[in-house]
């Protein structure tokens, strides 16, 4: 990134001002932080600016803010939406760079050793270097991101004693430049240049930034940088001329050659140490096979500082102790000199991601301890791992929970809630209508005129959607599973209706492209499980339908229910039909609840002419 310093302000660039509950929510949550609570609770309902919200009370506590969503799709539409509010700020997406990820493991039942295989997407890895070297450099930073946030990243002291600067004069010639590059992990190429790599051409060296979309080239003379450009990597057009770059470590786990020596020898140390556990212990073959696994990997590090999988040697590359916390995006963010967190934390749909933040711990521990046990990583691997909930809470300071249906947790932990009801909009929440699964179903079936040519979930949903899109609208339909939901996407399109699914085995970069093509209008209906439930903002989509609506459990409870009908509460002919059979008591509650909300919005709308 270029090498500046920028001390700029936040500020929400909007055409309109807050309203409906907004300034009094706004004023609320601000009070509370001002006053020194901790935790606060936003309740705001699908479609009432809970976003802009977040956005106006940034502004107003001038604050580094980190937002933590519960999935990558989210996360990418909340990261776009502060972009929009905050033009002239830093907005950054902060999501695990895999596409595809089957971590390292072993099965002892079957003594099947599973080897971890990933597929990297370098877009977003260059995301997440972006989003690190900001908060990094720059007060006006937003970093959305998932709960990866709070998996081991590597130390930020060591990344940002790292990097590189070069400016104008300095003494450096094409070797010593490329040393130097080498070192903080860049890799060199004769080819196209693409993140964290460089090239030697003619008198000039061209390095591709780990966070950047342009590439620099820096020229020589007299043993001296003479020039510094800025291009375009395609077109090759200069965009500027600069008289300092700087150039952030192209790995996150980087340490100096100093600590990678302290390093080794604690490897070492507790490798002889495991070593002696496992022959005490009669277990020969645990013995030799975490011998020649560490030996390999402390060569890979002593060659090229590096090696695979040397995130499970963390605890020693930072100089940690057994069981201390690792480093995280949070260890990041400001804090003052006595370590106390100086950034605001806002935890959106909390009811889904608080569940995520508590889990994360257990399930890692498990897989890695296996591991331990049979003699394929060093007792420290347990300390690569992401942070326990009560670690996250200490790093965190001030936090504000937001959830159109916040959960216990948020009830047991804030300090204030504040509710935020009515949308400056005036839309109302949609008509809700219940119609049978099954076309032969003995229940007394609502909104049917004639159920005995009742054909059943699946056609009437078809006659639906072929009404609402006659009209203009878009439509979304959520299964109980996602075999479900791909074979319902398929069996629309057989019927001439333009139709995709969308669940979480599609990659990261597809989900939002999907997205944006059915804004767009490109197709009609998307079909989905449970990843078109939370904050994601559709306007175009007038109906929705839920199948299997009777189905009671996770996806069908009260919370997701509500939830899923606030998909369509940003449409003014937004219209729901829940299929079921029977009349469980989430549904009741779930349209309880729209009911009441839709009763509140009127009286507003009623006592201000809209």
């Amino acid at each position: 990134m270029i090498h500046r310093n920028k001390d700029t302000k936040f500020k929400v660039v909007s055409s309109w001002p807050p309203a409906g509950d907004q300034p009094k929510a706004i004023e609320k949550l601000y009070a509370g932080f001002q006053k020194g609570l901790r935790k606060q609770t936003l309740l705001g309902v699908t479609g009432s600016g809970k976003t802009f919200t977040v956005a106006n009370l940034i502004e107003k506590m001038q604050k580094t803010t980190l937002v933590i969503a519960h999935n990558k799709t989210l996360a990418a539409q909340l990261a776009n939406e502060f972009k929009e509010f905050f033009p002239n700020n830093k907005v950054h997406y902060f999501v695990s760079y895999y596409d595809y990820y089957q971590p390292e493991a072993y099965v002892s039942a079957t003594d099947t050793y599973i080897e971890k295989d990933a597929s990297i997407n370098e877009e977003i890895e260059r995301l997440r270097h972006a989003s690190t070297q900001s908060v990094l450099t720059r007060q006006d930073t937003i970093i959305v991101a998932s709960v990866s946030c709070i998996y081991g990243l590597g130390s930020p002291e060591e990344y940002k004693k790292e990097n590189l600067i070069l400016s104008l004069g300095d003494e450096y010639t094409k070797q010593s430049l490329m040393e130097a590059l080498v070192r903080v992990h860049f890799e060199r190429t004769n080819a196209d240049l693409k993140s964290g790599t460089f090239r030697s051409v003619g008198n000039r060296v061209d390095i591709q930034p780990t966070s950047e979309t342009w590439m620099a080239s820096v020229f020589f003379s007299g043993g001296k940088i003479s020039l510094i450009q800025i291009l375009d990597p395609v077109s090759m057009r200069i965009l500027e001329e600069t008289d300092s770059a700087m150039f952030f470590p192209a790995k996150h786990f980087i340490t100096s050659d100093e600590s990678m020596g302290r390093a080794i020898a604690g490897i070492q140390v507790e490798l002889e140490g495991q070593i002696k556990k496992f022959e005490s212990e009669k277990k020969l073959l645990e013995a030799d096979r975490i011998k020649r696994r560490t030996l390999q990997d402390i060569a890979m590090m002593r060659e090229v500082g590096y090696c695979s999988g040397i995130e499970n040697y963390s605890r020693h590359l930072s100089g940690k102790k057994p069981g201390e916390a690792p480093e995280t995006l949070i260890s990041y963010f400001p804090h003052d000199h006595q370590g106390n967190p100086e950034f605001l934390t806002v935890i959106d749909e909390s009811h889904v991601t608080l569940p995520q933040l508590h889990g994360m711990y257990a399930g890692d521990q498990s897989r890695k301890q296996n591991l331990v046990n049979f003699g394929f990583r060093l007792p420290s691997a347990l300390d690569n791992r992401p942070l326990r909930y009560e670690e996250f809470d200490k790093r965190v300071g001030q936090v504000l929970y937001v959830s159109a249906t916040p959960g216990r947790l948020e009830a047991t932990e804030s300090e204030q809630v504040v509710e935020q009801v009515i949308r400056p909009t005036g839309l109302i929440d949609p008509v809700l209508e219940v119609k049978p699964v099954l076309p032969d179903s003995k229940k007394e079936v609502v909104n049917i005129e004639n159920p005995r040519n009742y054909p059943g979930q699946v056609e009437d949903f078809i006659e639906e959607t072929v009404k609402a899109v006659k009209l203009g609208g878009r439509v979304l339909a959520t299964t109980l599973t996602k075999k479900m939901a791909e074979d319902l996407a398929s069996y629309l399109r057989d019927r001439k209706i333009k139709a995709e699914y969308l669940h979480g085995d599609v990659k990261t970069i597809e989900r939002i492209q999907i997205l944006t093509k059915f804004r767009k209008g490109e197709f009609d209906c998307l079909v989905g499980v449970n990843l078109l439930r939370e904050g994601l903002d559709l306007p175009e989509v007038s109906l929705i339908g839920i199948l299997d609506a009777d189905k009671e459990g996770f996806l069908r409870s009260e919370t997701s229910l509500i939830q899923t009908i606030g998909r369509a509460a940003r449409n003014v002919l937004g219209r729901v039909i829940l299929y079921a059979d029977n009349m469980t008591g989430s549904l009741e509650r779930a349209i309880s609840e729209t009911n009441r909300r839709r009763e509140i919005q009127k009286k507003f709308n009623e006592k201000n002419g809209i």
